[in-house]
């Protein structure tokens, strides 16, 4: 196994971390006998996993694209780049759409779904706060 950056075991930590928080909340409405619910929230949170790992690959993209061009005084961005960035956010907004109008799936449900990045997210940064996160790898 190849020795990895705190920067990547945070981005592996946020990824576990936004589908174990979303499908307990999912489980958690299910046991509550929400069933639209938990499908709205583990549709969302299954969307926000996507969402981030295309996130993570445009960035990879976007910082291979710049390290080629250290030393200009101008670097360029590929206008594919900013294209991709509006398709994503735009296709994750048609697949909550066609979700909503279809299966009818209640809107808060996917939107609260979608939230579980940012809880990931956040608990990733106070779990490398706490353990000393770059100091100590």
């Amino acid at each position: 196994m190849a020795i990895s950056t705190p920067g990547e075991r945070t981005e592996r930590r946020i990824a576990w971390l936004t589908l174990l928080i979303g499908f307990a909340a999912a489980a958690t409405f299910t046991a509550l006998r929400r069933r639209p619910w938990a499908a709205g929230i583990a549709i969302g949170t299954a969307l926000a996993w996507l969402n981030f790992r295309s996130l993570k690959r445009a960035l990879d993209a976007l910082v291979v694209a710049s390290t080629s061009q250290e030393g200009r005084e101008k670097p360029k961005v590929p206008l594919i780049t900013y294209f991709t960035a509006l398709f994503r956010y735009g296709l994750l907004a048609l697949a909550v759409y066609v979700i909503y109008n279809y299966l009818h799936i209640p809107l808060g449900s996917m939107i609260l779904g979608l939230c579980a990045l940012a809880a990931a997210s956040i608990a990733a940064s106070v779990w490398e706060v706490l353990s000393g996160g770059l100091k100590n790898g």
